[in-house]
């Protein structure tokens, strides 16, 4: 069975940035199970992974426009201390979850002065170009919950 949409496909992955780095693994994990075509994995990781079947290895070279997209200075912003709840979570490094709409932004805090703080609403891995080493561990036809919610239900995608 080959993945293409709405198929469920588990994968073992290992995501590495331009330096070699290892950013996320599901090594030592179960393989992450997803539903293809609704939007679970970053664009360019689907389009790598469409028509391949179980027991294919690939490495998929991503860069940031079908990732986690461009760095925009727009998403860098002051925002006055006085609007942070608690003053004691105003760190540098820390992040929190900011709602935009639709998206959800992780923010990061970047410098603290007297009455503001900037944070950064890029997300962690905008500008990074990604480098996934995947094998297909399971390609499956999804349930009738699995596709009426279009994500993948329980530990792994696996049912006991």
């Amino acid at each position: 069975m080959k993945i293409e949409e709405n198929k469920v496909a588990s994968i073992d992955y290992t995501l590495t940035n331009d330096h070699g780095e290892v950013l996320d693994s599901s090594s030592g994990r179960e393989p992450l199970a997803y539903l293809h075509g609704n939007g679970g994995l970053i664009p360019g990781l689907e389009k790598e992974l469409e028509g391949k079947v179980k027991g294919d290895k690939l490495v998929a070279i991503i860069a940031p426009d079908q990732a986690y997209g461009v760095r925009s200075e727009e998403l860098v912003q002051e925002i006055p201390l006085e609007n942070f709840q608690d003053a004691s979570e105003v760190k540098i490094g820390a992040q929190f979850q900011v709602q935009n709409g639709d998206h959800t932004h992780i923010a990061t805090i970047t410098t603290i002065g007297d009455k503001s703080a900037t944070v950064d609403m890029n997300h962690p891995l905008a500008d990074e170009t990604l480098h996934f080493d995947v094998e297909i561990m399971d390609v499956r036809e999804p349930t009738k919950e699995e596709l009426e919610h279009g994500h993948v239900h329980g530990a792994g995608g696996h049912h006991h």
